[in-house]
């Protein structure tokens, strides 16, 4: 008998209880928006000091991307196409000075790294 009163009463309640919906709206400054884009423009006209730890097939920088990333944990790293081969590069150095000293570092592990020049730069 106890057990039906229990069922009975389960059973009750999980029919009174429904999950709850709703909708949920976001308001946002637009200026927040404008200042994402200008955050992005102004990034991407950015040149930096890379180091450049070596080039070949996509497999071959894929392989030495992954141990760059494993050598050098928390830094920026990437795999560009230049033709002809696939190149990966390292950092994202605003000072010369400190672009110099971590090239420095890498060169200990990497000794045919190069490092590399912002674009822009007039030096």
């Amino acid at each position: 008998m106890k057990t039906l009163v229990n069922t009975a009463f389960l059973l009750c309640l999980g029919l009174a209880l429904s999950a709850q919906e709703g909708t949920i709206n976001i308001e946002q400054d637009p200026k927040i928006e404008a200042l994402i884009d200008v955050y992005k423009k102004v990034n991407s006209q950015e040149n930096y000091y890379q180091i450049q730890v070596g080039f070949g097939s996509y497999q071959k920088a894929q392989n030495l991307k992954s141990q760059v990333e494993v050598d050098f944990p928390g830094w920026y790293s990437k795999i560009e196409f230049q033709e002809p081969t696939y190149r990966v590069r390292l950092g994202k150095f605003k000072d010369e000075l400190l672009a110099q000293r971590k090239f420095l570092e890498v060169r200990k592990k990497y000794p045919n790294a190069m490092l590399l020049k912002p674009e822009n730069s007039t030096k």
